[in-house]
């Protein structure tokens, strides 16, 4: 498995913008799809966005499409999610998880490693 290391999470207004990255240890992860994940206080949790291993394909959960962007370099090894126009039901503790495979996938059970997740919180 990949360990993986969320950065960037933190509290920002509503409307303003994070980046949070995502690297993993050990290892490189150019032939890994990537994705983020969600998990809000009560809830399960939810996939965010995906993006193939050429960085070629990404694809977004309807609550975040037009605002989040998903996006790698493989040369720095670091997946990223750029967030904006936060809201507050944003606020989460997100998680980014690496697939064997290079393609995309958007179920919990399709990604094999998983990272401890850093915290966004969004007030109003």
């Amino acid at each position: 498995q990949v360990q993986l290391v969320e950065s960037g999470g933190g509290l920002v207004q509503t409307g303003g913008s994070l980046r949070l990255s995502c690297a993993p240890s050990g290892r490189t992860f150019s032939s890994n799809a990537m994705g983020w994940f969600r998990q809000a206080p009560g809830k399960e949790r939810e996939f965010v966005a995906v993006i193939s291993a050429s960085g070629l394909y990404t694809y977004y959960a309807d609550s975040v499409k037009g605002r989040f962007t998903i996006s790698r370099d493989n040369a720095k090894n670091t997946v990223y999610l750029q967030m904006n126009s936060l809201k507050p039901e944003d606020t989460a503790v997100y998680y980014c998880a690496a697939r064997i495979s290079g393609s995309i996938a958007t179920k919990n059970s399709d990604f094999g490693s998983w990272g401890q997740g850093t915290q966004v919180t969004v007030s109003s």
